[in-house]
């Protein structure tokens, strides 16, 4: 038994010598203070962030996503949101309601840039950038988490680097508020809730991560001499955490469940209403609280109400059981969506334009690279000959080549490397074989076949 107790303590040894935060960790002061000093949100970093949403906003408005990331590196958000996170950890009210208070002035005045923007911008079409804002996934709740916990480790190292900047962009919260600017702008109110639900649960997840991560590194909380306001102080922290977690919860909730079910919808459609001579020209997957649909336009040979009641009665495989399926086929039963026919149409072609694209690629590559080689033999052809002439006089003319030999019998193949050389007076094999070594070396040959003309 000793045997096993050794192992497991080398492992345990190697885990923290390799994986203890202590070692990295800075002056826990220092980085109080620094989370501190980003909650505040007055005179520039109040101007930074105005200006920083102007030029999201813009990059949305123009479908850019370079000036999107330059507009998330400026920005000074990420502040007041993880003051929520350690005011919360550190059991610290008066942050806890600067931090609230920051984020509620950061959030207002950033959706008010962004909506004068988009009311002035003669622009009002929505691009693909501000889509991919209004209808957060189970990924950007991971991301926020993930991305929270890698800010709160870098800031309280002592090399920080360019953490912070990542975990800006990678969580994106700045985007969320420009689409929810956009959605006020334009009256569409589900763009604004569908960003805004974006954006909260960035920031509840952001604020989560940090204070996960100042109880893991063992953050000093902060004592109370009156015990009945230490009481009072964290009574008011577990009311907020709750009343800020319990809709993040639940909307969480809902973001999981849209995902699975969207996934095994998608599965379903793939593996069950792929029918020969006939394709999938459109399909919508509904999913709001209770009521969840499958609709399907098919195109081609009509397929036999038999199979298609087979694939409905296989939904509960899927974990699909109170899904309606609908399956239209033709495209005279049903009016079709013709914005979502360009769409698929777009996306086939832009699929096998790309495809194309990386052949056309991976040819041109290997032509390069057979020119290069063809190139660096004439080149190294050029460079030999002066030597040429002074070893071995008797030579005329030099011809270097790279070839691939194929055997008869066994049709096996093989790169081999062939000089074909023309001499004043043919040279003895002893002579010959000289030369062929020296031309190996000189060439950096693995095989090289000389022909002695």
């Amino acid at each position: 038994m000793k045997a096993p107790n050794r192992n497991l303590f080398a492992v345990r040894e190697f885990l923290k010598d390799y994986l203890d935060l202590k070692k990295d960790k800075t002056n826990e002061l220092e980085t109080v203070e620094s989370i501190r000093r980003g909650v505040e949100f007055k005179g520039a970093n109040l101007w930074i962030l105005i200006f920083a949403i102007f030029m999201a906003s813009l990059g949305l408005n123009v479908n850019s996503t370079a000036v999107i990331i330059g507009a998330m590196l400026i920005s000074p958000l990420m502040g007041p949101i993880m003051g929520i996170g350690l005011s919360v950890g550190l059991n610290d009210f008066e942050l806890m309601k600067r931090s609230l208070k920051s984020l509620l002035i950061t959030t207002a005045f950033s959706v008010a840039t962004a909506t004068f923007f988009f009311l002035i911008s003669p622009f009002d079409q929505a691009q693909s950038e501000l889509l991919a804002r209004t209808s957060p996934t189970i990924y950007d709740v991971l991301i926020a988490l993930f991305g929270g916990l890698a800010g709160v480790v870098a800031i309280s190292t002592k090399e920080k680097g360019n953490v912070i900047a990542g975990v800006a962009i990678a969580t994106a919260l700045m985007p969320p508020l420009c689409t929810a600017g956009f959605g006020l702008a334009t009256g569409n109110l589900v763009y604004f809730l569908g960003a805004f639900y974006l954006y909260f649960i960035n920031c509840v997840f952001i604020s989560l991560a940090t204070f996960i991560g100042v109880r893991v590194m063992h953050f000093q909380r902060k004592e109370f001499v009156d015990k009945s306001r230490e009481r009072t102080v964290h009574r008011s922290i577990v009311f907020i955490v709750l009343v800020t977690m319990c809709p993040a919860v639940y909307l969480t909730f809902n973001i999981i469940r849209s995902s699975l079910f969207e996934r095994s919808a998608y599965k379903f459609i793939t593996e069950q209403l792929s029918f020969d001579n006939t394709q999938i020209l459109d399909k919508q997957i509904i999913h709001k609280g209770d009521s969840a649909e499958i609709k399907v336009i098919l195109v081609g040979e009509d397929v036999p109400a038999a199979s298609i009641a087979l694939a409905r009665h296989k939904l509960a495989d899927y974990k699909l059981n109170r899904t309606r399926l609908t399956v239209m086929q033709g495209m005279n039963n049903a009016p079709v969506d013709m914005s979502s026919i360009r769409a698929m149409v777009m996306e086939d072609f832009y699929k096998s334009s790309e495809e194309r694209l990386k052949e056309q690629q991976q040819k041109i590559a290997s032509l390069e690279t057979s020119l290069a080689t063809y190139r660096a033999f004439d080149a190294l052809g050029q460079k030999i000959i002066p030597e040429l002439k002074v070893l071995y006089p008797s030579v005329k003319t030099l011809s270097i080549s790279h070839t691939i030999e194929t055997r008869v019998d066994s049709m096996r193949t093989d790169t081999i490397t062939l000089a074909v050389m023309k001499f004043a007076k043919r040279p003895k094999e002893a002579e010959k074989t000289k030369i062929s070594e020296w031309l190996k070396a000189r060439v950096g040959a693995k095989r090289l076949r000389l022909i002695a003309e």
